[in-house]
């Protein structure tokens, strides 16, 4: 343990960071611009190639930031030089299925990956949002079949993502980074990494408390979207403008936070990390309401939508079917190139 955090301290560490897409990605130019060496691992040739001309290929990640890191990162797809990393990072996706339910695809097969050249003294975090119990029970349970046992051979630590892509005013560096180590000495590790290009690190006391904080951070901002939605459909039918509304209510000084309604949820975080906690819940025979029917109300804004696009044609004595549609936004949120759950 000492000497890999001696290691960390004077950069003299090799970190491995997997999956080089919207978290991914900017962890390895603030890991860069603290003078580590880097290499990233993707499976998508494309983006590789890409890197390797200096090139980005996410709208907000300017091409010069990739080339400030051409001495220090190193793109493959080649997942044999996992060997050689003193700390790697997995940034993969945690999708839904089709019914809805966690798809731990890709973090089950990289940690696999990860089990094939792991070697003592590694720390491996994962920050790809999920479940309570995925690092220590499920990832655990994959490395140590090697013979090798976690918080003794090798150091096992989750660490949530809290990437806002394009944000103005927080950047990984300036955003507290969630630490939650297997042992206190995974902690501790984990912690000195982060700790070097991290403004400040907020240590917890277990891998399943730090998972649970990223699901309570996005399930309070689904609920409370849901509600502002379902209160602008009331409003609405009330004649009742819920942008005054909201104005009003902001001025009160404590006990009010602004949320704005809009055409639905979008992007890879809150219309699916809530879900990750529904299905968990059922091991447990709990059932949660307020994310099952937050889930409902926020699923159902872009049917409101278009309920709304037929009653104005239908004022105007035309009908949806023939009549031309423009939408203006593709993406969920403004000034960024990702389309992913968009609602429009």
């Amino acid at each position: 343990m000492i000497k890999l955090i001696k290691k960390i301290k004077s950069k003299d560490v090799h970190i491995g960071i997997i999956g080089l897409g919207y978290v991914g990605l900017p962890l390895v130019i603030e890991f860069c611009k603290k003078g580590f060496s880097v290499t990233g691992f993707d499976i998508d040739s494309k983006k590789i190639d890409s890197l390797k001309q200096g090139k980005s290929y996410i709208k907000h990640i300017g091409d010069s930031r990739i080339k400030q890191c051409y001495t220090l990162f190193k793109p493959t797809t080649d997942f044999s030089k996992l060997s050689n990393m003193d700390c790697t990072i997995l940034c993969v996706p945690t999708p839904l299925s089709k019914n809805r339910e966690p798809d731990m695809t890709y973090v089950f097969n990289t940690t696999k990956t990860i089990a094939h050249y792991l070697r003592k003294g590694q720390l491996i975090v994962l920050e790809s949002t999920t479940y309570p119990g995925t690092t220590d029970e499920d990832m655990r349970a994959i490395l140590e079949e090697t013979g090798l046992k976690a918080g003794v051979d090798f150091y096992l630590a989750y660490s949530p993502e809290r990437e806002d892509p394009n944000n103005k005013d927080f950047s990984v560096r300036t955003i507290p980074k969630v630490v939650g180590g297997y042992t206190e000495t995974c902690l501790a590790i984990a912690k000195a990494l982060y700790d070097s290009i991290i403004v400040k690190t907020v240590p917890v006391s277990s891998t399943k408390v730090a998972e649970a904080t990223k699901l309570l951070e996005n399930i309070y901002r689904a609920v409370n979207i849901a509600l502002v939605n379902e209160m602008k459909m009331l409003f609405d039918r009330m004649g009742i403008d819920i942008w005054e509304v909201i104005e009003a209510s902001k001025t009160k000084p404590f006990g009010f936070q602004a949320f704005y309604p809009g055409p639905g949820l979008g992007g890879h975080c809150i219309p699916i990390d809530p879900f990750y906690l529904t299905w968990k819940a059922r091991e447990y025979d709990f059932r949660t309401r307020f994310i099952e029917l937050a889930g409902e109300i926020n699923t159902n804004m872009p049917y409101y939508v278009v309920q709304k696009v037929e009653w104005v044609l239908n004022k105007f004595k035309k009908s949806i079917n023939g009549s031309k549609i423009l939408i203006l936004g593709m993406a969920y949120k403004k000034d960024v190139d990702d389309k992913r759950g968009s609602p429009s």
